[in-house]
């Protein structure tokens, strides 16, 4: 249900500065992404697992405020990052 050390990296070393840079929005946002779409693939096969289902909308709520701070900051660079990660614009 996590996403592993290598699949992390790798998104640090493409939307993040340099490879330590694990603390911007950007980088944030990129994993928060993950995560939503590898629980999503989990909660189609088990619907009835709520748990889990509330923490998927928490990181949802999560992404969305990380998205909106990137809106507010630099619009250039959230509609490249919404593009690149291929989610919605509903900010």
């Amino acid at each position: 249900m996590t996403i592993s050390k290598e699949q992390k990296a790798e998104l640090i070393r493409e939307y993040g500065k340099d490879e330590h840079d694990s603390g911007s929005a950007a980088v944030q946002v990129a994993i928060h992404t993950a995560r939503i779409r590898e629980l999503t693939e989990h909660m189609k096969a088990h619907p009835k697992d709520f748990h889990t289902r509330r923490g998927l909308l928490m990181l949802v709520g999560k992404r969305r405020r990380l998205l909106s701070y990137i809106k507010n900051r630099d619009i250039a660079e959230y509609r490249s990052l919404i593009e690149r990660l291929g989610i919605r614009d509903n900010v």
